[in-house]
């Protein structure tokens, strides 16, 4: 594209996704609060997982017509949002550990790391639960740490219901 390496385009793309999320937070924030503007973040994040797991759904299904589990969906997210992470599957579900956050360390860049533990709670409490929902329900979901709220790193399990 236009003389773009895939790695150029992956860059270009993501960093206008994670700019435009800042840059629209701050605009609603200066017209209405910061509470406001979190608010909203929220119920923005729940509808971005929807999209991006029902995006992802339908991009890694198999042409047997197995659905794609959730594991493989959410670690196919987290790849293309630029996290790095483990995944761990047990009889019980399975566990993601993420030692950095990239939306972390945008926070932090913008020098609004002193909002860190509200953002991130708010968005992936607000984006991450959806995921088991929109593959049937079968998981629940715990964060057991967070980095946002100073932990060394983030840990999701997914427990088999």
């Amino acid at each position: 594209m236009a003389g773009l390496s895939k790695t150029q385009l992956e860059h270009y793309l993501r960093r206008s996704y994670t700019a435009v999320d800042g840059l629209w937070f701050m605009k609603v924030e200066e017209k209405h609060g910061f509470e406001v503007a979190l608010d909203i973040d929220r119920e923005v994040w729940r509808v971005m997982a929807k999209i991006q797991s029902c995006a992802l759904k339908s991009i890694l299904a198999d042409p047997a017509g197995d659905p794609p589990n959730l594991r493989k969906a959410f670690s196919a997210k987290l790849k293309l949002d630029g996290f790095r992470f483990r995944t761990r599957t047990s009889n019980s579900g399975f566990t993601v550990t993420i030692p950095t956050c990239p939306w972390l360390e945008i926070l932090a860049k913008a020098g609004r790391q002193e909002f860190a533990d509200r953002i991130g709670s708010a968005i992936c409490g607000s984006e991450y639960p959806v995921w088991p929902q929109e593959f049937g329900d079968s998981y629940s979901l715990e964060f057991t740490s967070r980095i946002c709220m100073g932990d060394k790193i983030c840990r999701i399990d997914f427990i088999k219901n």
